[in-house]
């Protein structure tokens, strides 16, 4: 029982699944805090009744202030180091080992010279104690700097931008604060050693000396004793944010808050910030239920709004699963959007292109759905972001001009048009808010204008949207059209080439199907491509068909008529492999599979009979497979490519023969039942018989005989 429930009803089960899973995202994506009632900009007087605080509550730091106050923390941080006393004993001990080794090494040679050189015998031999006493001075270079500490300062360059930053280390079992001036780094080191070391040298008379201290170079006795300690001091660092009061002052029960009318200060933004926060963030649990139960109110009346709007009015779109479908889960996506970039502050949500969304519908709809859309998005979106009401005035500005600005996709500068629209009208309309609100042009914060731009840039992602689009629901865009249009298509040429007879009847049908469709307000571009492609299958076997055989010759006297019948109907089942293979959209195909519907070869089929009249005939051997016609466009191009074939065996060419032939032949495809699919009206097809009548007349018309 269920099964058979199920099984009958399957269609309406997953539209209205599609409803309640687009119904359950958006209400997930909503915060769920209830919501301050008051809208305020600072700046901007209070226009709303005079407001007491009906409760104590705490006056919060505004977020730029308190990222100030950490930037603040993190710049002037003391910098922590690990002392290591041990490198000032090792070094010394190291210069002063060189140093013997050195002594050393000139005894030995003093004493080679002296026994090979009686001259230098009388020269006076080197003191140790004058060499020593030279030493000693310069380790106590050595012990000063060490002992005020050297470090690397390429180790902090990302943990201060301070220029007095303090340096902090344990030593003498005390820690220690010093300024940055107080303490060398490994340039000013080597910098100081080396003055000082050059002043004792120049002191010195002894050129042999002077070499002697020279050779012992004093640089590869530099290095840092300070160690950079990148855990203390971002534990330091961090426990003094955590210790930041993020509060200044209280605000007591009953106490005016703000005035109507008066001016929204820095200081009553501050507090107005304060408790909405405060009042967002502060609701109980039987309120969180009564919140969310509201949230789910209003998402489920507009989302019902739009299903009802369908279902009453855009039939075909509800049918549509995939139609629906794409409808419902860009509604979502952009609602899922701006409540991500809300949520993490991630940027203006001006930026963000919300008249994608509407232009998306109207491209593959029309312009009555992408308005509703547009509408229920902006007016939900009012609820999650910030100063909802300028945001739904300025959105549903954009959002129109965008639409409004594209009539018909038939030209890629049109969408140009369309962002520029949107970009002057946002413009325009938040110039005007900003004018009541501040009262003075000069507050106005003209960095909105550069968000806009960067909106009307944005939209220029429709096209890699409607592309993705067509390719995931199976649509047709304009853009596809127009691209499919252009008579270069590999298709349309190999066509010209091999059936040109076939391709000048099909852009005779096309400029005849458009304007047809035209006249009944339905899809002319669609319909003019469907007619370009109609009768592809004929490459297949051109000669076969009468507008292709220039020469007299007919290949149809050497065969039967079952095999001639034969031959023509399968030029739509060839065309439909054909246009496969090239990947020609679902709805091209659909104009090659129905343009003959199930009608039948009379010509070959009443021959047959009169050949064979002792046999009995299938008449389904002389009939097109179908189907039928099932939408205006392809009931225009039936009728289009039947009356422009007939007209050109007419003998007698005037008002009278063509009304008669339009009128017969649109009689006939009636009769045999091949409109009763398409929702098509006899207005309609009135309307269609005069204008095919009226179309052919202007292009056979009798021309003037002028004279020898």
């Amino acid at each position: 029982m269920l099964s058979n429930f199920v099984s009958k009803n399957k269609n309406t089960i997953i539209r209205y699944t599609i409803f309640v899973l687009a119904f359950t995202l958006i209400f997930f994506s909503f915060p769920k805090e209830q919501k301050f009632r008051y809208e305020f900009k600072k700046g901007s007087p209070w226009q709303h009744e005079d407001l007491f605080a009906s409760y104590d509550f705490s006056i919060n730091k505004l977020p730029n202030e308190i990222q100030s106050e950490i930037d603040s923390i993190k710049n002037n941080a003391k910098l922590y180091f690990i002392y290591d006393e041990t490198i000032q004993v090792n070094q010394i001990k190291k210069l002063q080992n060189d140093f013997e080794t050195e002594w050393n090494k000139l005894l030995r040679q003093d004493s080679i010279i002296r026994a090979n050189d009686p001259t230098y015998r009388r020269t006076p031999m080197p003191k140790k104690s004058d060499y020593q006493l030279i030493l000693n001075k310069i380790v106590g270079y050595f012990d000063y700097v060490y002992e005020r500490g050297v470090y690397d300062p390429s180790e902090i360059l990302s943990y201060s931008s301070s220029a007095d930053y303090k340096l902090v280390f344990n030593k003498d079992n005390l820690i220690k604060t010093y300024m940055r001036d107080q303490v060398f780094t490994l340039k000013t080191a080597y910098e100081y050693l080396k003055q000082n070391y050059s002043n004792e040298l120049n002191s010195i008379d002894n050129e042999l000396v002077v070499k002697f201290f020279t050779d012992l170079s004093f640089e590869k006795y530099i290095t840092q004793d300070l160690f950079f300690d990148n855990a203390k001091t971002e534990e330091i660092k961090q426990l003094a944010i955590g210790n930041m009061s993020k509060t200044r002052g209280v605000i007591q029960a009953g106490e005016l808050i703000i005035s109507r009318g008066e001016i929204i200060t820095l200081d009553k933004f501050r507090i107005l910030e304060s408790l909405k926060s405060d009042y967002e963030h502060s609701a109980s649990k039987n309120s969180l239920l009564l919140i969310q139960f509201g949230i789910a109110l209003v998402i489920f009346v507009l989302l019902l709004i739009l299903l009802l709007f369908l279902i009453n009015n855009k039939r075909k779109i509800y049918n549509d699963l995939s139609s629906l479908l794409m409808i419902f889960i860009l509604l979502v996506l952009f609602i899922g959007m701006f409540s991500i970039v809300v949520r993490f502050n991630l940027f203006n949500v001006y930026i963000l292109p919300l008249a994608l969304l509407p232009l998306t519908i109207k491209i593959f709809f029309d312009e009555r759905v992408a308005i509703l859309v547009l509408l229920i998005t902006v007016t939900l979106l009012g609820f999650i972001v910030p100063n909802g009401f300028e945001f739904v005035v300025i959105q549903f500005v954009g959002g129109f001009s965008a639409i409004f600005g594209l009539t018909h996709l038939s030209r890629r500068g049109q969408l140009y048009f369309s962002a520029a629209s949107s970009f002057v009208a946002m413009s325009v309309i938040f110039f005007a808010i900003a004018i009541i609100q501040e009262g003075m042009i000069s507050k106005i914060n003209s960095v909105y204008f550069l968000y806009f731009a960067l909106y009307s840039l944005l939209l220029m992602l429709a096209y890699p949207l409607i592309y993705a689009l067509e390719r995931i629901f199976g649509f047709i865009s304009d853009l596809t059209l127009l691209e499919l249009s252009n008579t270069n298509h590999h298709l349309l040429q190999k066509l010209a080439s091999t059936a040109p007879g076939t391709f000048q009847h099909s852009i005779q049908v096309s400029s005849l199907a458009e304007a047809a469709a035209n006249k009944i307000d339905a899809n002319s571009l669609l319909v003019k491509v469907g007619a370009m492609y109609h009768d592809i299958g004929k490459i297949a076997s051109p000669a076969f068909f009468i507008e292709n055989q220039v020469t007299g010759f007919n290949p149809h006297d050497q065969i039967e008529f079952d095999q001639s019948a034969k031959i023509i109907l399968n030029h739509v089942a060839q065309g439909i492999t054909m246009a496969t293979k090239n990947r020609l959209p679902q709805q091209i195909i659909d104009f090659i599979r129905t343009h003959h519907g199930t009608t039948t070869v009379q010509y070959f089929y009443k021959n047959y009979i009169k050949k064979y009249p002792e046999k009995a005939v299938e008449i389904e051997n002389f009939t097109y497979p179908g189907p039928r016609p099932f939408s205006k466009e392809t009931v225009i191009l039936m009728m289009a490519d039947s009356i422009e074939a007939a007209s050109r065996s007419l003998k007698e060419l005037n008002s009278e023969t063509i009304s008669n032939l339009v009128d017969g032949i649109i009689t006939y495809q009636m009769k045999v039942k091949q409109y009763e699919e398409a929702d098509i009206t006899f207005k309609d097809i009135s309307e269609l018989r005069e204008l095919f009548k009226e179309r052919l007349i202007n292009i056979y018309h009798s021309r003037i005989e002028y004279p020898k």
